[in-house]
C-alpha cells in the first residue's frame, strides 16, 4: 500500500469514527440550548436542506453510486497521489452520513443554528465535507501544479 492510500484510507477511518461516536452521543438522549444554537437530535431524510427527501429510500443508493463514481474517478485520473488527505476526509464523512441512512432511516444532524438567522440543522461530516471541499478548492485554484 502507498502512503497516499494509507494516509487516504487512516483519514476515512478516523472521520468516519469520530463522526459516529458524537452521533452516537445524540442517539442516547443528550441535547442542549442556548439563544443561538441547539444542539438536539434531527433525522435529515433528503441531503442539504432536505432536497431530494422525494426520493426516500432510493437516495441512499444514489449516493452511494457517485461516490462509488467520484472514487473510480479519482482512481483513475490519480489524483489520490497529491489529494489523499482530503480526499479521505470527505470519503470517510460522506460514508458516515450514507451509513446513517441505513441504520437510522436518516442522517443523524444535531447542531442547529438559529441566532439572527436559521440555518440547516448540521452534523461534524457536513463540517468535514465543507472543509475537504473548501481544501481541493484552495489546492485547485491556488496552488496547481506545475
Amino acid at each position: 500500500m502507498t502512503k497516499a492510500w494509507a494516509t487516504f484510507i487512516l483519514a476515512l477511518a478516523g472521520i468516519y469514527i469520530i463522526d459516529q461516536n458524537i452521533k452516537t452521543i445524540f442517539l442516547s438522549g443528550w441535547q442542549w440550548e442556548s439563544s443561538c444554537i441547539s444542539l438536539t437530535l434531527v433525522f435529515n431524510k433528503g441531503v442539504a436542506f432536505s432536497m431530494f427527501s422525494f426520493l426516500g429510500p432510493y437516495l441512499k443508493w444514489i449516493q452511494i453510486a457517485l461516490l462509488a463514481g467520484v472514487l473510480g474517478y479519482i482512481i483513475h485520473g490519480k489524483y489520490l497521489q497529491r489529494y489523499s488527505l482530503p480526499l479521505g476526509m470527505l470519503f470517510g464523512a460522506g460514508i458516515s452520513n450514507i451509513a446513517d441512512r441505513f441504520m437510522h432511516g436518516g442522517v443523524v444532524d444535531y447542531v442547529y443554528w438559529h441566532c439572527g438567522f436559521y440555518f440547516a440543522v448540521f452534523n461534524f461530516a457536513d463540517v468535514m465535507i465543507d472543509l475537504s471541499v473548501g481544501w481541493l478548492l484552495v489546492e485547485n485554484l491556488f496552488f496547481k501544479k506545475k
